[in-house]
């Protein structure tokens, strides 16, 4: 009697994307930063960038089209570095972030293609609690 069982995927292979599917030359994240590098909805990927000296979202489109170069969009949403981000579950576009100046910014993303929110809806911080800072738009 043989007491370990054979493995269900034994005979299981890894489907690799084309190359021309992959996604390339992002600068995610640097020697400094901590937490998550990057994150991804169905709609939306979000990575930690280099630019700015911290703070920098940087914010790529999964839908290509017929485009050969993504184009990265940069959300400014802190001024210290960014700790940690996240994809709401049920929202695409639903951004939260925290970062090392102690706050807590919820974003209402756009469509690919429309310009980057210059504020968040919501910011909570341990000084004031919760501040609106503008109401989130309807999403579609």
């Amino acid at each position: 009697m043989n007491r370990f069982k054979a493995s269900k995927f034994k005979n299981t292979t890894p489907k690799i994307p084309k190359k021309v599917e992959w996604i390339s030359d992002v600068r995610a994240g640097s020697a400094a930063s901590c937490g998550n590098h990057i994150k991804s909805s169905c709609s939306l990927i979000a990575f930690n960038t280099e630019q700015g000296g911290g703070g920098v979202l940087g914010l790529v489109s999964l839908d290509s089209g017929n485009e050969e170069k993504r184009s990265v969009s940069q959300l400014h949403c802190h001024t210290d570095l960014v700790t940690d981000f996240d994809f709401s579950p049920f929202d695409d576009f639903l951004l939260a972030t925290c970062s090392a100046d102690e706050t807590v910014k919820v974003w209402r993303l756009l469509e690919p293609g429309q310009t980057v929110p210059s504020s968040p809806g919501v910011t909570l911080s341990p000084w004031g609690g919760a501040s609106r800072e503008r109401s989130f738009p309807p999403h579609r």
